[in-house]
């Protein structure tokens, strides 16, 4: 078993990370979104990607997530927890909290989002009823009860395109929808995770309020703030994860 991290806005290294390694990786895919980074956690290895690059410069709907995950799993790796930067939008989810979503919806578009496109045998259809590894999120969950941390246990997920904010009015109908977090980066990743049969979980940290929530603008320094607070707790959640691994 080997685990990889992706991190996502608020988390482009891992400080407590003993690095011991990096390789760039070609893919059939292209270019990854940063070098592969090897390192120890705790004296569990593990490999560590940044979803945006290191420094932050590749926008949601601009990230080669094909190549990230073929990356992955040429590698060696065989489970990935996905950690993001997203927006509350029902009341649980408030600026600074913690979710493991179990389910998503995908509002994104023009996104490469399958492996199996061109040059196919025969078409192929993964079962996506789940698209989280349950193994996976039980294990978090757990970590975060041995913490003490208040993290919510379930959640729907919406993915949008990105890179601008939404409108008070597409929150509002993603929450109609049935949908507790919006972020941008949950899809195609999680499904392109299951294309290739690894396992994968995501730590959402709740950055702000969605548009319409509040009767305020949406400031970047207020996210900054919350993801100083929301990352700060879900490494701890991450290192308890890897500790009882």
């Amino acid at each position: 078993m080997t685990l990889a991290i992706i991190g996502g806005t608020g988390l482009t290294q891992i400080d407590q990370l003993t690095i011991t390694g990096e390789q760039s990786l070609d893919t059939p895919y292209g270019a990854p979104s940063a070098p592969f980074v090897f390192g120890e956690l705790d004296g569990k290895q593990l490999v560590f990607l940044a979803r945006h690059g290191n420094p932050h410069r590749i926008p949601p709907h601009k990230i080669n997530y094909r190549a990230n995950i073929w990356g992955l799993k040429q590698l060696g790796v065989t489970e990935i927890i996905a950690v993001a930067a997203v927006g509350g939008i029902t009341e649980a989810m408030a600026p600074a909290q913690i979710a493991i979503p179990d389910q998503i919806i995908d509002y994104s578009y023009g996104r490469e989002h399958t492996f199996f496109a061109d040059d196919l045998e025969h078409v192929t259809h993964i079962d996506f009823s789940f698209p989280y590894t349950q193994n996976l999120r039980n294990r978090l969950i757990a970590a975060a009860q041995h913490l003490n941390l208040s993290v919510s246990t379930s959640g729907t997920y919406a993915c949008t395109q990105g890179p601008r904010l939404e409108t008070a009015a597409e929150i509002k109908r993603l929450k109609n929808d049935g949908c507790d977090l919006v972020g941008m980066t949950g899809m195609p990743e999680a499904a392109l995770a299951k294309e290739l049969d690894l396992a994968y979980a995501n730590i959402s940290v709740v950055a702000n309020w969605g548009a319409g929530i509040l009767d305020t603008e949406i400031t970047m320094a207020e996210i900054e703030q919350n993801l100083i607070v929301g990352m700060d707790n879900a490494i701890k959640l991450l290192k308890q994860t890897v500790l009882n691994s």
